[in-house]
């Protein structure tokens, strides 16, 4: 398929009292048309801050994008969005790249109505008149299984529950037919039933719309039943991307092995104890010249303290910044190499 979004290189630094901060630290990722992509890591990983980052939305001071590429397959071609200027940006923002934040209780209005909010998007990026504004929201809340639409237009975002908050902010995200929506963790606020109902629904909006969508999510258990493929993030860096069901049957890197084995199985034969990855994310106030897992790692040799493993193909669409094997049980080094030694100097 051909590419939404083709993102390289991309750093991103906080410049803080305490020190700079090295939120994201290299990451390179493609999103092709029609494509789901996740985005799994635990929290710090630098998820977040690599999308708001594309887009404009890193506070400046303290934050700022200190390199990289972003490529963006839009309207008007192939366009670096880094390059843009704030006004372009916000042209895209909505207009051709939609954004669903994780909570929306701060992200709708709280003295506008919904009607209002959705209507403001659609005059800003497509033109439309008041009254063209209000049939398409009509139609945008039905989309998204808001019940009784000319009712609920007129209400404001304290009269939705959590769940329907989080529609009207899809169907904001969704109200310009945008190429890409960028969804960021959008059920974590939400019980498991309605968790269930918004990824069904980004599925159907996704089949429907013909939409690039990028998930992020801390929980892969979610990510099963929606992505194609998987993009792992440790310590601001991309430590595995793969196929949803290459990584779920043989992943690469222990990382994503530990994440894995930390989900409860409903299918299990039988009662096994659930993996606990020992230890705490690396300080990003200190610049990594090393592994940024090793400290947890069980299978951490010489050459993880040395230098930082760079992405390498494992397989079909399967790459891993790892230097050992876990399926061959030793470090992936050349024939030229010493003998692996395990643990820290």
């Amino acid at each position: 398929m051909p590419k939404a979004l083709e993102v390289r290189d991309l750093v991103t630094r906080f410049y803080t009292l305490d020190g700079v901060v090295n939120a994201v630290n290299g990451v390179s990722f493609d999103l092709h048309e029609r494509e789901t992509l996740a985005i799994v890591g635990e929290s710090g990983s630098g998820k977040s801050v690599t999308m708001m980052s594309l887009l404009g939305l890193i506070p400046s001071p303290p934050g700022k994008v200190e390199q990289g590429e972003a490529f963006f397959y839009g309207a008007s071609g192939r366009r670096d969005l880094l390059q843009m200027s704030p006004e372009e940006l916000r042209d895209v923002r909505g207009g051709q790249i939609g954004f669903v934040f994780q909570d929306p209780i701060s992200t709708l209005n709280p003295i506008l109505t919904i009607g209002e909010q959705i209507s403001e998007t659609l005059t800003r990026h497509r033109g439309l008149t008041r009254d063209e504004a209000r049939d398409q929201a009509l139609e945008l809340l039905a989309q998204v299984g808001i019940p009784d639409p000319k009712l609920r237009y007129k209400n404001y975002p304290f009269q939705f529950s959590g769940g329907m908050r989080q529609r009207v902010v899809i169907a904001i995200a969704i109200s310009c037919t945008p190429r890409v929506v960028i969804a960021d963790e959008p059920t974590t606020a939400l019980d498991v039933t309605v968790q269930a109902q918004i990824v069904d629904l980004f599925r159907r909006l996704r089949e429907m719309l013909g939409v690039a969508v990028i998930w992020i999510t801390h929980d892969l258990g979610v990510v099963a039943g929606i992505a194609d493929r998987v993009l792992v993030m440790y310590g601001g860096r991309p430590a595995e991307i793969a196929l949803v069901d290459d990584l779920y049957e043989h992943p690469q890197h222990p990382y994503t092995h530990g994440l894995l084995g930390a989900l409860p199985r409903l299918d299990a034969r039988e009662s096994r104890r659930l993996v606990s990855i020992k230890g705490t994310p690396p300080d990003l106030l200190l610049p990594m010249k090393h592994c940024p897992f090793a400290w947890r790692c069980e299978y951490a040799h010489d050459r993880c303290w040395e230098e930082i493993p760079a992405l390498t193909p494992v397989g079909v669409r399967h790459q891993v910044a790892c230097f050992y094997d876990l399926e061959a049980h030793a470090p992936r080094q050349s024939a030229s190499e010493g003998g692996p030694s395990n643990g820290r100097e």
